[in-house]
């Protein structure tokens, strides 16, 4: 392909992509081509360097995502290239796919510690309450041991005497056998048996997808992948560069978690905490059981009483300890929160905690470098990436077939002015013996607006109509011309027609064509006798007979005529001497009749109160 010459250090001339077709997969709900073009680049490095130019094909579209924010594909074929003084067809169209993975919010975590998922509250009754009572006197009241070996007093068990208002209320017994055996009490002491879950707090967010682009020119296949991480990609092979521009902003926003903790299940054995101290060693699994992991308000946890993590110091130091009813101190846990979503999940309602039933697509990351984990969501909203395909041209062959052609008939019908628009209707014939394209241009007198040009493919043979609005700027009666200019594929003149055209002026039909409606001056006995007064002068002039009939000697016309302003003036002569009315109505007529036989007739059917004079 030839080379053009360049004269700045970055020169990008365009020129416009005719034609691409495209064939869609299953799974593409929609694909927008924003753009298509060829265009020649220049770059020069240094004043020293000479250009170095390279022609390139871009196609830039937007790729949405599938149903619910899925997958999605495309199957595009370049076919054609037009420049300004030629169109081109590629002798072997390259074909690109298009593929766009699921869309996810994703969220950065960082690991905060470990809390027991249903802290609990033993006592047992004993005459022997003790901190270094045994196993075989409290049971699970015994004093527990850190990992040197040593007693910790925090978990030693608190004693509460026996009775009806005690903390667990028990019997004393006979004080008889208190005298001899001791008094019976109730031993309490705290323990996290069961579960235990990961709180993670979430950072910031943004979006995660990957978008696939794999251009087949049949003797090679160039492949490139990108995403919000990797915006702009090269091929191996420097045939393919794909720029994800940016991303459409939907109509909802992502969810936001600042303000909220990520609780999951803890997979495996960390060494877990008996004395329940944070736990600093980093998760290595957060598994599968996804309809365990809650979001939890921030302020929920912590160390004191009611807090997910309550710990020993606030259990035992509770005020008047032993008044206060049992499991005082552990309200609020986990398992609160997760079977209370159960209880509304079997109601039919959706969680408030549970991710899984609020959101789709929940997975985990793993970053391998930092060994620090982050979530994401699925987004269901359809949210559409900006991409920017660019293939190298140097070694693409282009062809491109021209054949003959001409019209057959080029006809514009007369219409109205301003107000209407005409159609002009253009046949033309494909005379030559290959396939081709055309187009369509117009050179009209400029009081005709602008005509898009039309591309258009005829077979050998083949007869194709089409049609064109044309549009005024003028609303007066006059006579048009369009040049209608038939072109080749290479944008030489096929034949060329002359039309003309004539338009109506405008007909208004809006009420500033009315004359402004004046109400006749009879208030007053004046206005009366004045009226008789011009009806007298008119009768001898024939004014009115004149311009209507033969002329002043249409005797007949005067007789009608001056009944009928009779009949008209009594009427307004009792209207203004009420006193002389024997009815409520007085009658108009209308004087424009100077026929008898239409006056008597007008002067019977017409309703009294909407006759006009």
């Amino acid at each position: 392909m030839e080379k053009k010459n360049c004269k700045f250090p970055y020169i990008i001339t365009s020129l416009i992509f005719v034609l691409c077709l495209l064939s869609l997969s299953d799974h593409v709900n929609a694909v927008h081509i924003l753009s298509k073009s060829k265009l020649e680049k220049c770059e020069k490095f240094s004043e020293s360097e000479p250009f170095n130019c390279s022609n390139k094909i871009l196609v830039n579209m937007a790729v949405p995502t599938g149903e619910s924010g899925g997958e999605a594909s495309i199957v595009a074929e370049i076919v054609q290239t037009e420049n300004a003084t030629s169109m081109r067809t590629l002798r072997i169209p390259p074909t690109i796919t298009v593929n766009k993975s699921e869309v996810y919010a994703i969220y950065d975590l960082s690991y905060i510690r470990d809390v027991a998922y249903k802290p609990v509250e033993y006592y047992f009754l004993t005459r022997k309450c003790e901190p270094d009572t045994g196993p075989n006197v409290v049971e699970w009241g015994e004093t527990l041991r850190d990992v040197n070996g040593n007693k910790d007093e925090r978990t030693q068990p608190t004693c509460c005497p026996c009775g009806a208002q005690s903390r667990a209320p028990s019997s004393c017994g006979h004080s008889f056998t208190g005298l001899f055996r001791g008094k019976q009490n109730t031993a309490h002491c705290l323990r996290f048996p069961g579960d235990w879950f990961h709180v993670f707090s979430i950072g910031k967010r943004s979006l995660g997808f990957s978008i696939r682009v794999e251009v087949n020119t049949g003797s090679k296949i160039s492949e490139v992948v990108v995403g919000p991480e990797n915006r702009t990609v090269l091929s191996n092979d420097k045939f393919l560069r794909a720029n994800l521009i940016g991303d459409f902003v939907g109509y909802t926003s992502l969810p936001e978690f600042e303000d909220l903790y990520l609780v999951v299940p803890r997979q495996g054995d960390l060494g877990q905490p008996k004395n329940n101290e944070t736990n600093l060693l980093q998760p290595q699994n957060l598994g599968t059981n996804l309809s365990m992991w809650m979001l939890l308000e921030s302020v929920r946890f912590g160390n004191l009483c009611d807090q997910i993590g309550v710990g020993y110091d606030a259990y035992d130091g509770q005020p008047d300890f032993c008044s206060r009813p049992l499991w005082s101190c552990l309200r609020n846990q986990l398992w609160n929160f997760w079977e209370g979503d159960q209880e509304r999940i079997d109601q039919g309602l959706a969680p408030l905690y549970q991710v899984e039933g609020r959101f789709q697509r929940i997975s985990q990351h793993l970053d391998a470098g930092t060994g620090t984990y982050s979530f994401s969501i699925g987004i269901t909203e359809a949210l559409s990436s900006n991409l920017l395909i660019e293939l190298s041209a140097d070694d693409i062959e282009f062809v491109y077939h021209k054949s003959a052609g001409k019209f057959l008939n080029v006809t514009i019908p007369t219409f109205e002015a301003l107000t209407q628009f005409g159609v002009c209707t253009a046949t033309a014939k494909n005379i030559g013996e290959m396939e081709s394209s055309y187009s369509l241009a117009f050179n009209c007198s400029r009081d005709v607006k602008h005509i898009d040009e039309q591309y258009f493919i005829m077979k050998p043979e083949e007869v194709v109509t089409r049609a064109f609005d044309i549009y005024l700027t003028t609303d007066q009666a006059s006579t048009h011309t369009c040049i209608v200019i038939l072109k080749a594929s290479d944008f030489s003149e096929a034949d060329r027609a002359e039309c003309q055209f004539t338009t109506t002026s405008t007909v208004l039909v809006n009420a500033s064509q009315i004359t402004p409606f004046e109400p006749p001056k009879n208030d007053d006995t004046n206005g009366f006798f004045a009226s008789i007064q011009r009806m007298l002068a008119d009768f001898l002039t024939g004014r009115t007979c004149r311009s209507k009939y033969s002329g002043l000697f249409d005797f007949r016309c005067h007789i009608q005529y001056m009944l009928a302003s009779v009949v008209w003036y009594g009427g307004k002569l009792r209207s203004v001497h009420p006193k002389h009315e024997t009815d409520n109505h007085h009658y108009k007529l209308n004087n424009r009749h100077c026929h008898l036989d239409r006056l008597i007739t007008t002067f019977i059917k017409t309703d009294p109160t909407n006759m006009h004079g």
